[in-house]
């Protein structure tokens, strides 16, 4: 591998290239070189989800420090009898194996050199070891690797904007993108130099021969992330951090189920919550990986946005902990008739003694028949239905980006998305849509302010989502919600329907709660009172997906770039095509076959 990246870099150094062909584009404190051709993939839009994992990076740095703190504090006062490994980190010594056979331990850290010696959160002094005592603890500074960098902008952006960041390595399996990559290290720099290191190999491969070597691993690959899952679970130190991607969405989000499930193991529905279902397939998927070899994920922040779900995990080792993964994991009913839907848990557990006991779920959560419609039941998931938000995190995280906002280009969009992912209910899975449940009943609907305020006066509570500005997440049972809106209708008449549609037989029952539909306090979040803006508005046209590296541009990609780039890059080709080539391309009636 090593002979291969060096003759690349032979090349690019024999490689004259005109500066005219690039063009500099300039995101945060990186600065990179884009041919005019599509030959390496860039997504302006993306700078949302840089952005944003810029933001986790700095506060996992600052947590992680605060760890390591308070360790070295408890053991301190423990004294040298109790001074051992954390059960977490002892647990990843015995649970952990590599490949070949050797444990995740100082023998095999020590054939390594220095530069690649197992970067776990606390380190230790070998020699200390071998005396039978504890040395002095020592917090390097976290490797990260970025399995998938085409031009290398987000690496880039790690090493110049992150402070106590350590080395970056960047990969790739295209020799286009290595090169540019390279070049884009240069163009940077000496921070950028220093720091950033890019390879021309199969992510999956080298992860998987580099077990927990990688305080943070970031996966965002143009489509799916799930072949590179297994691997990228295994490259994560104890305590580290996976950032995964995935821009699937037709797929998560239910359009074809059955792909859906032979990437990620989870079958989707296609309901107003599709977008968050992703979210939480997207994490069961990583759990299941993670779980094959005695480690478990905790979610700290799990966004989507724009065309895409992000999802942030710490990753850890312990065979006990991960016996929990059943009570955290869900199939999900919804009725094919209404809006009601209903989760079912896959385990539970029962005290025994002074242990705890694991047992399967009790089910089916749901009769064949929809108790307030009548009609079947689609089954979905497994979905991850435990949270997908730490709330100290996202906190801790919204506080950093309005403290330096000068320093994310992204700071109205994702300081909108962490506020409003501030607000949500953190033990709720998925959401309800007051507009859908109108639409069911065939009835007007009320404001978001009052039916937020009937469910409160009800008892329970209720939050938005980020994920959909309609969508309305409650605690509240489904016959709850169904009765504050047999009240409603009851004040707001409709009109008759057909007596075997789901709205008929909804309202034909008459309600047992009898909703209170007075303004409550808590009706407002703080932010909508404070009139905070929540959801922005894509800041120009054609803000979204882009074709993918290699792909020639055409005028049927007009709806992805727009008009104006593909005329600018035919008129930027112009000269350098042959008439026949060129006499094609600027045939717009002719079919690109």
């Amino acid at each position: 591998m090593g002979d291969v990246n060096e003759k690349i870099g032979d090349e690019e150094n024999q490689k004259n290239f005109d500066i005219n062909d690039f063009t500099v584009i300039k995101e945060g404190e990186a600065e990179i070189l884009m041919h005019a051709k599509n030959e390496v993939f860039y997504n302006k839009t993306q700078v949302n989800n840089r952005d944003m994992s810029i933001a986790v990076l700095r506060t996992f740095i600052s947590k992680r420090k605060q760890e390591h703190e308070a360790m070295l504090s408890k053991r301190k006062k423990t004294g040298p009898k109790v001074a051992e490994e954390p059960a977490l980190e002892s647990e990843a010594v015995e649970d952990s194996v590599t490949h070949n056979g050797k444990s995740n331990g100082e023998c095999e850290v020590s054939e390594e050199k220095s530069q690649d010696e197992q970067p776990c959160i606390i380190s230790e002094n070998p020699a200390a070891n071998q005396e039978g005592g504890k040395g002095r603890k020592e917090l390097k500074p976290p490797r990260v690797l970025e399995a998938l960098s085409a031009s290398g902008l987000r690496a880039l952006r790690y090493a110049r904007e992150v402070d106590c960041i350590g080395q970056v390595v960047a990969l790739d399996n295209d020799k286009a993108s290595v090169e540019a990559c390279r070049r884009n290290i240069k163009f940077n720099g000496s921070v950028a130099c220093s720091k950033v290191e890019s390879n021309l190999t199969d992510a999956r491969v080298y992860m998987m021969t580099h077990p927990k070597e990688f305080d943070v691993v970031d996966l965002d690959p143009y489509g799916s992330p799930s072949v590179f899952l297994d691997s990228a679970v295994q490259s994560v130190v104890d305590g580290g951090i996976l950032m995964c991607t995935a821009t699937d969405m037709a797929v998560l989000c239910g359009s074809n189920g059955e792909v859906c499930y032979s990437k990620y193991g989870s079958y989707p529905l296609r309901g107003k919550y599709c977008h968050e279902m992703a979210l939480r397939i997207l994490l069961a998927c990583i759990e299941s990986h993670a779980n094959r070899y005695k480690r478990y994920i905790v979610p700290v922040l799990s966004v989507q946005m724009d065309f895409y779900v992000r999802v942030f995990v710490r990753i850890y080792t312990s065979a006990s902990a991960m016996k929990n993964t059943p009570l955290k994991l869900s199939y999900v009913y919804q009725c094919i008739g209404c809006d009601s839907f209903h989760l079912q848990t896959i385990g539970r557990t029962v005290p025994k003694n002074t242990s705890v006991r694991y047992l399967p779920g009790f089910g089916p959560a749901v009769a064949q028949e929809c108790s307030d419609c009548g009609k079947k039941f689609h089954m979905g998931g497994p979905i991850w239905s435990a949270p997908i938000h730490d709330e100290e995190w996202v906190t801790s995280i919204l506080e950093d980006v309005k403290s330096i906002k000068h320093r994310y280009p992204a700071f109205g969009r994702i300081s909108a998305v962490l506020t409003t992912i501030s607000e949500e209910l953190p033990d709720v899975p998925l959401f309800l849509s007051l507009h859908n449940l109108c639409a069911t009943l065939k009835c007007t609907s009320p404001s978001a302010v009052i039916f937020r305020s009937a469910v409160i006066n009800a008892g329970y509570r209720i939050s938005g989502s980020h994920v959909n500005p309609l969508g309305l997440k409650t605690d509240a049972p489904m016959d709850v919600i169904w009765d504050i809106m047999r009240c409603w209708v009851k004040s707001h008449p409709v009109k008759a329907q057909s007596p075997d549609q789901a709205g008929s037989v909804i309202l034909a029952k008459e309600p047992v709660l009898q909703a209170n539909f007075a303004r409550a306090v808590a009706s407002l979040s703080k932010a909508q009172a404070k009139k905070v803006a929540r959801f922005l508005p894509n800041p120009e046209r054609h803000w979204g997906p882009k074709l993918r590296a290699g792909r020639q541009i055409t005028s049927k990609h007009v709806s992805l770039l727009g008009a104006e780039a593909i005329n600018g890059l035919n008129n930027h080709e112009e000269g350098d095509e042959p008439p026949n080539k060129r006499k094609k391309t600027e045939d717009d009636s002719t079919p690109n076959l």
